[in-house]
């Protein structure tokens, strides 16, 4: 049987290199999904409720056979760098205490309802051994476990542990969407933040360029299987 993976983001930066001359299918409620012959790519916004929308969508438009979450994360360790990637083995949701496993890998993600402060990522490192944070993987793990499909997490390091994040948090929408362009105008008046927005951007451009390698070889593993 021909695997078709569903590759589950929050956000379209998180994935707009790797799904270059894909067919792009806009759906309502800003949830986009791109396929090509070999997989599907889908992001719908932050959170819980967004990924699921997101698996959704991407099942309507193809049938796939394994469910792989993807994007940024928050480091919780203080071994991992901006850039590093993180394959989860056990995925930790915060709310319901559920634990999702993958016998392929060892790390530990942890998926939490919002962005995290440095203080909330020391308490997951120390309360889990989280390698990361994010907000979405357990839901996607979960719709995996109940459509009895493959899961992977396949996240990457774009604010490690001692990098503060939690202010950004005003800037997320009620549909899971991250506002860049009020962050920049908020930031820009205030010369605190110069140095953080200068960073920020650079530690995403890292991130997403090794994101999108390893997607790129995980799609790779997929299309050798066939």
């Amino acid at each position: 049987m021909k695997e078709y993976p569903a590759i589950i983001a929050a956000l379209p930066r998180e994935v707009k290199h790797l799904v270059r001359g894909w067919k792009k299918h806009t759906l309502a409620g800003r949830v986009v999904v791109y396929s090509n012959e070999y997989a599907v790519v889908a992001h719908a916004g932050m959170g819980a409720e967004r990924a699921a929308m997101a698996v959704e969508a991407a099942m309507a438009v193809r049938p796939v056979t394994a469910l792989v979450s993807v994007g940024l994360a928050g480091g919780c360790d203080p071994a991992v760098r901006v850039g590093d990637i993180v394959r989860a083995g056990v995925v930790v949701d915060t709310q319901s205490g559920e634990r999702f496993s993958n016998s392929e890998f060892r790390q530990v993600l942890v998926s939490a309802t919002r962005i995290a402060s440095v203080r909330e990522k020391q308490r997951l490192f120390a309360s889990y051994s989280a390698s990361a944070v994010d907000m979405e993987a357990a839901t996607v793990a979960r719709i995996a476990q109940g459509h009895n499909l493959p899961f992977r997490a396949v996240k990457v390091i774009s604010d490690d542990a001692s990098f503060e994040m939690q202010e950004l948090g005003r800037f997320a929408t009620k549909n899971g969407q991250f506002r860049e362009g009020a962050f920049a105008a908020y930031s820009v008046v205030r010369p605190r933040l110069w140095s953080k927005l200068g960073q920020l951007a650079g530690n995403s451009k890292i991130a997403i360029e090794a994101l999108t390698a390893e997607l790129e070889s995980q799609l790779n593993w997929y299309r050798q299987r066939d």
